[in-house]
């Protein structure tokens, strides 16, 4: 019986040992995709104690705590930080198998130097000893970010957002992170959900724009465009229910507009049409500034309608939606192509069957750089072991594992980045499976140098960001 996550966790076999402790574990960190506040960063957060640091926002974890059974009282609610900890504490021995079980112990372990196994007994002794550490400058927003050797951050940024943090944070002398915000424009290509109009009147307002027409919306949308790319932005993010590849003439999608800056309802073909139109009119754009262009994809948002009623979106009421995008991904990335307006692309699909069809597709448009096109790391409900064995295996036969740019932590939290490591231990141990089975010569050189840049290289060149290889 091995020992509970000993320094060789999920090595399997001596060469994935190799390939991780003399490779992969040295690399930094480039976490391209995540929902960190850069107001903490600026600001360097301390964190009053550990339920703050770890259970604050994250709805992976509240998830998890509603599975078992914890009043909301303990997740979300007004109870005491202590309690809400000691809840969580309580949870964790049920989740056998679970990522957030490994994930929760490799951030105690990294963080704060502490080997108890995570329960309702040891949670007293682990909130002290945290609460202790997190006295210390080294674990403010910054140090946190140091100790755990990250070098790049793209946080998620919606349009009408000012980027005074962004801005502040490249003026600041002390700061020697990026920070690069990603344009997330999704409140404004949703025509079909509440609310429309109202953000529409923001952007005009923020954009000095007058948009009374859909010519007037691409041009406000230019103008943030532009500020997102003076500030350093190197990549869009979109989050969509579904891929849609609908097209209509101009005078078609421009009434549909005027349909949602009245407020009026529009059907789902006509949304289709008009999410299409804008889609198509971002990916030019990026195409022509050399950003990358994120496409999350497949999730029944909100659920449980009386919490989101209760508690508003992202609280951990989402599931995987089995809707298929297939014909309509090769629809919009072909109009694009055909065009010549196609930018570096990212998909991540939520349902995890959709591996194999990602996989074939990405390989029909590639070309002006290695891995112009992107099989998105497994995300969200499949960032477990088995979801990113499977998501890589796949990329592995159907196009080249040594493209791929790697692990994001997609998480609102200082204290996640070992997720990079959990990923990194993963990827190694595959690699090391197909050298011991025979299926791929051990060249301890070349073995070496594409884990290094599958863990950090890859994701370097394909942002582009201003870091050494």
């Amino acid at each position: 019986m091995r020992a509970f996550m000993d320094k060789d966790f999920l090595l399997q076999s001596d060469t994935a040992k190799t390939l991780y402790h003399e490779h992969a574990a040295k690399m930094p960190i480039i976490d391209y995709h995540c929902h960190i506040n850069p107001q903490e960063i600026m600001e360097n957060v301390r964190f009053e104690n550990i339920t703050r640091a770890w259970l604050g926002g994250d709805h992976y974890k509240w998830r998890q705590m509603r599975t078992v059974g914890v009043s909301e009282e303990f997740i979300t609610g007004n109870a005491p930080d202590r309690e809400k900890f000691q809840k969580f504490c309580e949870t964790m021995p049920l989740l056998i198998g679970n990522p957030i079980y490994h994930w929760s112990h490799l951030e105690l372990r990294r963080y704060f130097d502490c080997d108890l196994v995570i329960n309702g007994e040891n949670a007293e002794a682990i909130w002290t000893l945290t609460g202790e550490k997190l006295k210390q400058d080294s674990f403010r927003a910054r140090g946190i970010i140091a100790q755990s050797n990250v070098k790049a951050i793209g946080t998620t940024d919606d349009p009408v957002d000012d980027l005074e943090w962004h801005r502040a944070l490249l003026e600041d002398p002390t700061n020697d992170v990026i920070v690069a915000p990603t344009m997330r424009p999704d409140k404004a290509i949703n025509i079909d959900k509440p609310g429309f109009a109202a953000y529409i009147a923001k952007l005009a307002d923020v954009s000095d724009v007058n948009i009374g027409t859909v010519e007037k919306l691409k041009a406000a949308l230019l103008t943030r465009i532009a500020l997102f790319d003076a500030l350093g932005c190197r990549a869009s993010d979109h989050g969509l229910g579904y891929v849609t590849y609908r097209r209509g003439d101009a005078r078609m999608v421009e009434d549909i507009f005027q349909k949602g800056l009245a407020g009026e309802a529009v059907t789902e073909a006509e949304a289709e049409i008009f999410k299409t139109e804008l889609m198509l009119f971002f990916g030019g754009e990026f195409a022509r500034l050399g950003w990358v262009m994120q496409i999350h994809y497949g999730a029944q948002r909100n659920c449980n309608t009386a919490m989101l009623e209760r508690l508003g979106p992202d609280t951990g009421f989402d599931a995987i939606s089995t809707r298929d995008s297939g014909e309509a991904i090769v629809g919009f990335l072909d109009a694009l192509a055909k065009t010549g307006r196609l930018p570096k692309t990212v998909l991540y699909s939520l349902n995890p069957n959709d591996n194999a069809l990602l996989g074939t597709i990405i390989g029909c448009y590639q070309g002006d750089g290695v891995g112009k096109m992107q099989h998105g790391s497994a995300w969200w409900f499949n960032d477990t072991k088995r979801g990113m064995e499977e998501q890589m295996l796949m990329l592995a036969s159907l196009g080249a594992l040594g493209t791929f740019i790697g692990m994001l932590t997609d998480s609102r939290s200082f204290l996640s980045y070992p997720r990079h490591e959990y990923f990194r231990r993963i990827l190694c141990n595959l690699i090391g499976d197909l050298v011991e089975n025979g299926e791929y010569p051990w060249d301890k050189k070349a073995l070496g140098a594409l884990v290094e840049d599958i863990s950090y290289r890859n994701a370097v060149r394909y942002f582009g960001f201003d870091l050494p290889l």
